[in-house]
């Protein structure tokens, strides 16, 4: 059985920038939509008691699971993306999230206008990311309609809804003006927290690798 997760703040606490009139329809509509549909489809299946992000996993690409993955997808996308923003967010990382940013696109400067783009020209519904690969090289990655990138591959930092119902209500077809009020409520804290559990896995990773390396030569476990 799958839940509506509750927001981590008040609905109206993303204004000016996202209306409350907005988070009712996209948080208490939508995505509510989304969970309901799901839990109706993977009644009685294998799904049916997997975490989220494990139905998201095991049904991508398999045809048979079309609806289950679209509503599963988008049902975690939601929850997500309601985590990457906070009431007076915004600014600028730090830390070592800060430090590859200007290493992978160059600036912080940059890179904003690189994702400002990327949300700005997804065709029709979707999403545009920020993600990081298994060694921390970050990029920027967009995804069609529920469509969620690989996240055996990948691991999502933030991301931004660029659906018609995240915005209509207030700016109508203004998507740049949206994208623009949104870089003000990115959760920064929580993004730099998210790179940091990619740097500790590939740390983690290095030293299981060593581990390995030592056991083949030596024919026993490192001390």
């Amino acid at each position: 059985m799958f839940y509506l997760p509750p927001l981590p703040y008040p609905m109206n606490a993303l204004e000016p920038y996202i209306s409350e009139k907005t988070m009712e329809f996209h948080y208490g509509k939508h995505h509510k939509a989304y969970v309901d549909n799901l839990n109706k489809l993977v009644k009685d299946t294998e799904f049916e008691n997997m975490p989220l992000e494990e139905v998201v996993k095991n049904t991508a690409g398999r045809k048979e699971f079309t609806g289950i993955f679209n509503n599963a997808a988008q049902a975690w996308n939601h929850a997500f993306f309601w985590n990457c923003m906070q009431k007076d967010g915004g600014g600028e990382p730090s830390g070592e999230l800060k430090k590859k940013i200007e290493r992978d696109f160059g600036s912080y400067e940059n890179f904003r206008s690189e994702f400002k783009t990327a949300a700005t020209t997804q065709f029709g519904s979707g999403w545009a990311w920020l993600v990081s690969d298994q060694d921390g090289t970050l990029m920027i990655l967009t995804t069609a309609n529920q469509d969620v990138p690989d996240l055996k591959l990948y691991t999502p930092i933030f991301l931004i809804d660029v659906w018609e119902h995240a915005y209509y209500l207030q700016y109508q077809n203004r998507r740049p003006d949206y994208v623009q009020g949104w870089h003000k409520l990115i959760h920064w804290k929580k993004a730099e927290r998210r790179y940091e559990q990619v740097l500790c896995r590939r740390e983690r990773g290095n030293e299981n690798g060593e581990q390995t390396d030592h056991k083949k030569r030596t024919g026993r476990d490192r001390l």
